[in-house]
């Protein structure tokens, strides 16, 4: 995390977090969903449109930063910290996306190496490594990459439900679904 937002959370300790407003898709993309973008439908899943995405970002240093202040909370949302205020992440897929290099190593969607454990793959053909830093689904234009890692014995797909993984790894796809459902019921 960046001093200056340390330093901004000591500052300012009570701001309220935001939900809804950024988004990782299945790719690696941070996405920003303004008010249109969230009245369009979720990011992901059922009801989801092209819409309902938002915008993606391609602003080199924005993504820099969303990038180094990313993480989890004890309840498996993931979130960027913005200064004082964290941003919720919606997710298409999973926390981290993985990302093969030329030479082998595999790094995240933000540029941080992943420490593997296992490989899986689901009912979809999506390929998943549970990593250290948490579970990350393979960038699709890198699984003929992989092929030499299964082939080898390297990496051995164990098989997976697609919709368990979130409740099996732990990490939460729509912290703004679940920050609604939590909310106390307001009465008349």
């Amino acid at each position: 995390m960046d001093d200056l937002v340390r330093q901004a959370m000591g500052k300012w300790p009570n701001v309220p977090n935001c939900y809804g407003w950024l988004a990782l898709s299945a790719r690696g993309d941070w996405y920003l969903r303004d008010d249109a973008a969230q009245a369009a439908g979720p990011f992901a899943g059922a009801g989801s449109t092209v819409t309902s995405k938002g915008s993606e970002l391609r602003h080199e240093k924005l993504i820099g930063f969303i990038n180094r202040n990313y993480a989890a909370d004890d309840a498996g949302c993931w979130y960027f910290q913005n200064g004082p205020q964290r941003v919720y992440v919606e997710l298409e897929s999973t926390p981290l996306i993985a990302r093969l290099l030329p030479d082998g190593a595999v790094h995240a969607h933000t540029g941080s190496s992943l420490n593997i454990q296992r490989c899986l793959v689901d009912e979809a053909g999506h390929l998943y490594l549970d990593c250290n830093e948490g579970l990350a689904r393979l960038h699709t234009q890198d699984l003929v990459a992989a092929l030499p890692f299964i082939e080898q014995g390297l990496w051995v797909p164990q098989l997976a439900n697609g919709d368990d993984l979130p409740s099996r790894f732990g990490y939460v796809c729509s912290p703004q679904l679940r920050a609604f459902k939590a909310e106390p019921k307001k009465s008349d």
